[in-house]
């Protein structure tokens, strides 16, 4: 029983730290034009920093929660922010470049890799080709050597052209 409460508090703080985050739903962005806001939230976090090991967690997650409406930004919000600075501000000539090297390098291994594949299987087709071919030469010759009558000259030898 002491195992189980000992467990509950010490997993109490974590739920709490959890709960009082669960409100925050996307990145912050600083926004250097509102100097006010600015200023009261830097004195609001020292506030923060000095109060919070004598209060208890419920007043930090109160104070972040307020602090969290002032910062915090929607998600649609942040990505458009992104996308506008990507627009605003073209890749350079060495982001190009590199891009581009990045781009032929991965087409240069492609092509080894696929050329040396295509190396391995043409030295197995001739390896099987050698084989069959091999196999049926043996096959002929113990053929015609079975078959041999004795009256002809062997099979090589009887063609006019050698």
């Amino acid at each position: 029983m002491a195992g189980t409460h000992t467990v509950l508090f010490t997993l109490l703080p974590t739920v709490l730290i959890l709960i009082a985050l669960a409100g925050v739903e996307s990145a912050a962005v600083k926004d250097v034009k509102d100097s006010k806001a600015q200023g009261e939230f830097n004195t609001h976090t020292h506030a923060l920093q000095i109060e919070l090991p004598h209060t208890l967690i419920f007043s930090y997650s109160i104070a972040l929660a307020g602090a969290s409406k002032r910062v915090f930004m929607p998600a649609s919000d942040a990505s458009n922010f992104f996308k506008q600075r990507s627009r605003r501000s073209p890749r350079t000539y060495e982001e190009y470049y590199a891009e581009q090297r990045v781009k032929m390098a991965a087409n240069e291994r492609r092509r080894e890799h696929l050329e040396e594949q295509n190396n391995e299987y043409e030295n197995y087709l001739e390896e099987e080709r050698d084989e069959q071919y091999e196999r049926t030469r043996e096959k002929n010759e113990q053929w015609r050597e079975f078959h041999y009558d004795g009256q002809y000259p062997r099979y090589p030898y009887h063609r006019q052209y050698v």
